[in-house]
């Protein structure tokens, strides 16, 4: 579907580069299990049904998950008129609007496409941001759904899922069994739990890359839709300065959640600069930020 939202090539061809990596590595896998003589058949429907599952359901799941509930215009007009005046700039259509209560500030979208999209926010975020602020915040999420970015995710991870059923398969049938050379080798239970270990371990440092490559195209796509990354920068430091006085459990149980989050909810001590966070290090975001407001001379 058509939008105004900008593309920006080189995180596009890194996407892309990253999705065929994983393609490929899911080739590998398939062709290794089969070559072992594993009939993969019962592992892949289960992680069919799954994806399948998460693909059409997500927008639910998902609200159902954070205690979301669909807020009306009469609700929350100025959370609505924000999102329509977005939504004329951008050319899509509105998606619904949701709100949870809780104190974590946070935003989300969710849905497999712009007509099953929801945008929630928390009401610790809408109670914490100015108006600019905010509106930088929803151009953020309405680009993930501009761009079909839990589409995307939902399938990168379905790599993953199949390498996770694989070693439980494994794990349960017992490490045992009949080497594949019947001489002593190493057992066939042995090989496949290592080659599934290795192939999800894999995978899921190439989908958290392809998230942090998905937040990048979103700060961008927002910031470039409002002509104020300034906002949004401003919006970045607030959200993860507040998130230091939400006390440690709340940040928790929000962890979870947090590849779906405009900014993680992290525990104190931990840190975004990893190979395994969602989301990019908060300054490399801001930097990206302010090279677009050079860029715009502002």
């Amino acid at each position: 579907m058509r939008t105004r939202f900008a593309s920006d090539s080189g995180l596009t061809r890194r996407m892309v580069v990253t999705m065929f990596l994983l393609g490929l590595l899911y080739v590998a896998f398939v062709g290794v299990l089969i070559a072992l003589g594993v009939r993969a058949l019962t592992v892949l429907v289960i992680a069919g049904v799954m994806l399948f599952a998460q693909y059409f359901l997500s927008d639910r799941i998902a609200l159902f998950a954070m205690g979301g509930r669909e807020v009306s215009p009469q609700e929350a007009p100025e959370l609505h008129g924000l999102i329509d005046r977005l939504c004329a700039l951008a050319d899509m259509p509105k998606p619904r609007v949701a709100i949870a209560d809780s104190d974590v500030p946070n935003a989300f979208a969710t849905g497999r496409n712009q007509k099953k999209a929801v945008i929630c926010v928390t009401t610790g975020l809408l109670r914490r941001l100015e108006p600019q602020e905010l509106e930088g915040v929803l151009a953020h999420e309405l680009s993930h759904v501009a761009h079909r970015d839990v589409a995307v995710m939902t399938i990168a991870s379905f790599l993953g899922i199949v390498a996770g059923l694989m070693t439980r398969f494994a794990l349960y049938a017992g490490l045992g069994g009949r080497s594949r050379d019947d001489r002593g080798g190493l057992p066939i239970g042995l090989i496949i739990l290592l080659v599934s270990i290795l192939v999800y371990a894999v995978s899921f440092l190439l989908t958290r890359a392809l998230s942090r490559y998905r937040e990048l195209a979103a700060d961008r796509a927002g910031a470039l839709l409002t002509q104020r990354p300034s906002a949004l920068a401003s919006a970045l430091t607030k959200v993860s300065g507040e998130m230091a006085r939400i006390p440690t459990r709340d940040l928790r149980a929000a962890e979870p959640f947090n590849a779906f989050y405009f900014a993680p909810a992290l525990s104190r001590g931990q840190s975004l600069a990893n190979l395994f966070a969602t989301h990019p290090p908060l300054q490399k975001r801001l930097d990206n930020l302010a090279k677009i407001s050079a860029e715009l001379g502002r």
